[in-house]
């Protein structure tokens, strides 16, 4: 079974409550594989401030843990609804939470409680969504680390042969670096545009650089 655990120091003694969680692991033959804490944080307190519990979310995702474990459930809140929200989110990244002393959160089904307000259900839901824009963003950036490709190939680059990564069109690197010394040297931006075209230089399309593709060349 692998695990993260999380440690709340308004919810006790953090030495009782890690003891508390080693001493569940070895009982369940868990692998703990990270443990976040959240300091002078109150039990009432959503997941957006809570930044030892949104990275215990980001380390269940990491490792592919199946549960966050904490000492007991008053460690996650003592506020019904901020304590569905943790379970909702934990279940939405394949984890049940599951506390040392015994007791497991069994998954509520969904939508929310009816005794939940439509501004809770809207909040989880932002929260989904949140979640969402940061595994997109994720993605991106570790795609962006291995030089793969993510959307539109930027210009001045062209597909690699292997269709995965991209590589510097010689052309268009030269037409980059002629913009950035005609801009060096002074030159507005439709002047540079008038010598593109009096050059023969065109874009992808087959058409004449615009100002407005100028404009976004400089800002790279």
């Amino acid at each position: 079974m692998r695990a993260v655990a999380y440690i709340r120091t308004e919810g006790g003694s953090p030495a009782e409550q890690r003891s508390a969680i080693e001493s569940w692991a070895a009982r369940e033959a868990a692998l703990v594989l990270a443990w976040q804490i959240d300091a002078g944080v109150g039990g009432a307190t959503p997941i957006a401030e809570r930044p030892g519990l949104t990275a215990a979310y980001r380390a269940i995702r990491e490792h592919r843990a199946g549960v966050l474990v904490a000492a007991n459930a008053a460690c996650f809140s003592h506020d019904e609804l901020v304590a569905w929200l943790i379970e909702r989110a934990a279940l939405s990244e394949g984890a049940t939470l599951v506390t040392a002393d015994g007791l497991t959160a069994e998954p509520r089904v969904s939508p929310a409680p009816r005794s939940y307000t439509r501004g809770a259900v809207d909040l989880a839901r932002a929260y989904d969504r949140v979640v969402v824009r940061g595994r997109i963003r994720a993605t991106q950036a570790d795609k962006r680390a291995r030089g793969e490709r993510i959307g539109n190939v930027p210009y001045g680059y062209r597909v690699a042969a292997d269709g995965v990564h991209t590589e510097p069109d010689p052309a268009e690197q030269e037409v980059l670096a002629t913009v950035r010394r005609l801009a060096s040297e002074g030159l507005s931006q439709r002047a540079i545009v008038l010598h593109l075209a009096a050059a023969g230089v065109a874009g992808r399309t087959g058409s004449p650089l615009g100002q407005t593709q100028v404009s976004k060349l400089l800002r790279r």
